[in-house]
């Protein structure tokens, strides 16, 4: 799961330029497109150190952690765990357990991973989440992967200074969760204000919105008070420009 052919081949140059800037190896920025790309993978086997998380005391008490499990091959992968519900309480009514790409800001972009829910007992709201346009805990996008759609539930939602609104355009009656590990994608176009979500199928969105409130942000995992696995991370986005605006006060 954690082989990814393609990228070397076409990253070689980006990746040893980032090395002899002294930047980590999974991440890259592409100068000579014509719009400025940058790259971000991570498959967890240097630990957790391009993640920062909403854990009030990660040290003492997380609940992020890694574990590994065993491939076809017999080779033991790493991966991220979120064990449960965070301490965390945020300002307004949105998820607990959060983890945020480090040093990472973009505008357009598309994201890729492999997640895990852990939790089959938890009924219509067994979830796992992703965030985009987190500019702080008070201003952000998420999506949840909810087992059944409802207001709250297998939606795409907006925090903005106020507890979580769904702005789901195209809805989806529900995530076809399995106990096994499922394909992910997000992409999002600020010029348009398009949002496109993906699960297993990557050719058909599983659900779409359209905003413009937030046209920059950090991208990250996690869910909103239950527990599951995240691996294969993958961002391809355009940096936030020192001069792009933020849509908090339009």
């Amino acid at each position: 799961m954690h082989s990814n052919p393609s990228f070397p081949k076409i990253c070689t140059r980006l990746i040893t330029v980032a090395l002899l800037m002294g930047c980590l190896p999974t991440l890259a920025v592409r100068a000579d497109s014509p719009a400025e790309s940058v790259t971000f993978e991570d498959n967890f086997s240097d630990g957790m150190d391009h993640w920062k998380t909403s854990d009030p005391d990660p040290v003492n008490k997380p609940f992020w952690k890694l574990e590994s499990r065993t491939d076809e091959q017999g080779k033991s992968n790493p991966y991220l765990r979120c064990t449960g519900t965070s301490n965390y309480q945020p300002p307004h009514r949105s998820p607990h357990s959060i983890a945020l790409i480090k040093d990472v800001v973009v505008t357009d972009f598309e994201f890729t991973a492999t997640i895990q829910s852990t939790n089959r007992d938890a009924g219509a709201h067994r979830d796992l989440c992703l965030f985009w346009g987190y500019q702080d805990p008070s201003h952000f996008y998420y999506v949840h992967f909810g087992a059944k759609a409802d207001p709250h539930a297998c939606q795409i939602f907006i925090v903005n200074d106020a507890p979580r609104i769904k702005i789901t355009k195209d809805e989806a009656t529900g995530t076809p969760w399995t106990d096994g590990w499922h394909k992910v994608k997000l992409v999002r176009n600020v010029e348009s204000g398009l949002m496109e979500v993906y699960f297993d199928n990557m050719d058909q969105p599983l659900m779409t919105a359209q905003d413009k409130h937030f046209t920059w942000g950090q991208v990250g995992i996690g869910t909103f008070d239950d527990h599951g696995n995240f691996d294969d991370i993958r961002l391809i986005g355009k940096p936030k420009a020192d001069d792009s605006t933020t849509a908090k006060d339009e």
